[in-house]
């Protein structure tokens, strides 16, 4: 949880969340607000490599999303398959690497070949890492941590009292990522919704109604100059209250 040179959040993870009522206020279907909530993405992605960001996060599918009509689910996974078809040729240009962030336990080999694929491919990439959080839930990351610290005490390899915030955080789906310093979240709504609970424990919230699909380089950096207004205190005295 560390600012950059330049002042910015080393990590950025952002709550794409408005798509639907994108396409509802037009009187479209959804599946339009989810293409054009792509666009949306790949706007983003670029403009946080031109700005210097090391990490991104993204909150692309949850694992409540599987209860939304069987329709809007299968056309989601199509749309991940054809974007990262489409896509993965200009991310490994850019310089971007791309990380599952999620669990791949309950994942269709086809689905979890796409990922592998796009893993293996960019995996050199160090200009920006691109973390998608697919098929991915807060509660359900943390009961996987768990369980693996579990099974390693129960076979000897770990003794509870070794059980430390580290080793937790190396059983979550974001290792090695560090904390992320901002979270976005577009369309209005003021929760987590699931997001990062472990991870978010000190990180900045920033939260606009602009719907997902609209966001775009002036609303990104509409959030990043915010940040860099404020004073991260990790539970200490200010800086401020400090010097009187």
């Amino acid at each position: 949880m560390k600012r950059e040179a330049n002042g910015l959040p080393a990590h950025v993870a952002i709550i794409m969340d408005g798509n639907g009522r994108w396409a509802r206020r037009r009187a479209l279907p959804r599946y339009f607000g989810h293409r054009e909530g792509v666009k949306a993405l790949k706007t983003v992605v670029r403009y946080a490599a031109q700005r210097g960001i090391p990490i991104l996060t993204v909150y692309a599918f949850s694992t409540e999303n599987w209860r939304r009509p069987r329709e809007e689910v299968e056309f989601l996974l199509d749309l991940m398959f054809k974007t990262f078809v489409q896509e993965i040729e200009e991310l490994q240009k850019e310089g971007v690497r791309v990380r599952l962030v999620g669990d791949r336990t309950s994942l269709s080999e086809q689905v979890k070949e796409v990922w592998i694929k796009a893993e293996e491919f960019t995996a050199h990439n160090t200009r920006l890492v691109l973390n998608v959080a697919f098929n991915y839930g807060g509660r359900a990351e943390l009961t996987s941590a768990v369980r693996a610290l579990a099974r390693q005490v129960a076979q000897g390899e770990l003794k509870p009292e070794d059980i430390t915030e580290e080793a937790i955080a190396r059983e979550l789906y974001t290792w090695p990522s560090p904390d992320p310093d901002l979270i976005i979240r577009t369309g209005g709504e003021q929760r987590l919704s699931n997001f990062l609970l472990w991870q978010a424990a000190y990180s900045e919230l920033y939260v606009t109604d602009v719907l997902w699909p609209d966001f775009g380089e002036q609303e990104f950096e509409q959030a990043l100059q915010d940040y860099l207004k404020r004073e991260r205190r990790f539970g200490q005295v200010s800086v401020k209250e400090q010097n009187g």
